[in-house]
């Protein structure tokens, strides 16, 4: 399901990013995997074995989710100025790497990320300098972008007949990239951390009125809510006060598990965890054999493990705990 197909008005959709990737080796297994997510931050560990008695050399990325788009597409950035707006980092062995950004400009999937550079104009489509630099363009570059579709007049779009204000709409992929080299018949400890995008919507979709709505079961296979969940909701819902200013949302993580499986057979040892930051919040997600571990955290273990599916959460929160969170 997507989550476009639920949202509703004064929503948000989250950006599902995931862990790292490589080229398929059947050289290299992945021994470890400690994924640790919350509404705050994703830390992933992982253990990577060379089974072999020869050094193996390979590129490891990460793939950041794509941005910009329609203006009409809203989605949770964690930074919107930056290039790495997931404050991505990684560490190998101890080491911290300085991994290399590759950037693509994309316009239905047309690449046209030099005609963008040759104007000297930033790619990132959600910062505030890439707006004000649209303003130094020629007006024969301005008529040729808008029938390419890089960027839009928003005044024009939207009905207003004051000067033009002239906005990006491309889209914008980024993948931090490395070379390294994995020793013979040795594991190689890496370690990567980000800000996650979370989604949400300024009240609940998948209940109204203390039952469950046209999205429920949408929400059933997306992320597993159930009866006991639905009911705990509604708990909550009779608490809503909107004099008082008291009133619950939704929030949304996804992590994408399933690009991991180009590593040679099953993860040995899974192990996640599931921060819900918050006792008062509700949690809801996929998995097997899942434990409560702690007032907020949820843990899920498995050995020769492979993802089948997508990790998505949802969170139930109240908007006086998210304010406290803030602060």
């Amino acid at each position: 399901m997507a989550t476009a197909s639920v949202l509703a008005n004064d929503s948000m959709a989250t950006l599902g990013a995931g862990g790292l990737i490589f080229t398929r080796s059947e050289e290299i297994t992945m021994a470890k995997e400690d994924l640790y997510i919350s509404p705050e931050k994703v830390e992933v560990k992982y253990l990577y074995r060379n089974t072999t008695d020869k050094p193996v050399k390979t590129i490891v990325a990460f793939p950041m989710p794509k941005i910009g788009g329609p203006v009409e597409i809203m989605s949770a950035v964690p930074d919107e100025q930056s290039d790495n707006f997931m404050d991505f980092s990684v560490v190998q062995d101890g080491e911290e790497i300085e991994p290399n950004l590759q950037q693509r400009v994309l316009v239905r999937g047309i690449d046209m990320t030099a005609e963008v550079e040759a104007q000297e104009i930033p790619l990132q489509p959600l910062s505030k300098e890439t707006t004000e630099a649209l303003k130094t363009l020629e007006p024969d570059v301005i008529k040729d972008w808008l029938a390419k579709g890089l960027i839009r007049d928003l005044n024009y779009s939207m009905g207003d007949n004051s000067a033009p204000e002239y906005v990006p709409i491309w889209e914008l992929e980024s993948i931090f990239w490395w070379e390294t080299t994995f020793p013979a018949n040795a594991d190689v400890a890496v370690e990567h951390r980000y800000k996650p995008s979370v989604g949400g919507s300024a009240g609940l979709v998948f209940m109204w009125d203390g039952k469950a709505s046209d999205a429920y079961p949408d929400y059933q296979k997306r992320y597993c809510v159930n009866e006991t969940f639905l009911n705990a909701t509604a708990k909550l819902e009779k608490k809503q006060d909107p004099d008082a200013g008291v009133f619950f949302f939704e929030q949304w993580l996804s992590y994408i598990l399933t690009t991991g499986n180009n590593w040679y057979g099953p993860i040995g040892d899974f192990h996640l965890t599931v921060d819900k930051l918050n006792p008062e919040s509700l949690v809801s997600f996929c998995g097997e054999n899942v434990k409560k571990t702690g007032p907020t955290t949820f843990e899920m273990r498995a050995k020769d493990y492979y993802p089948m599916d997508d990790l998505h959460i949802l969170l139930v929160v109240s908007n006086k705990v998210a304010m406290k969170d803030q602060q």
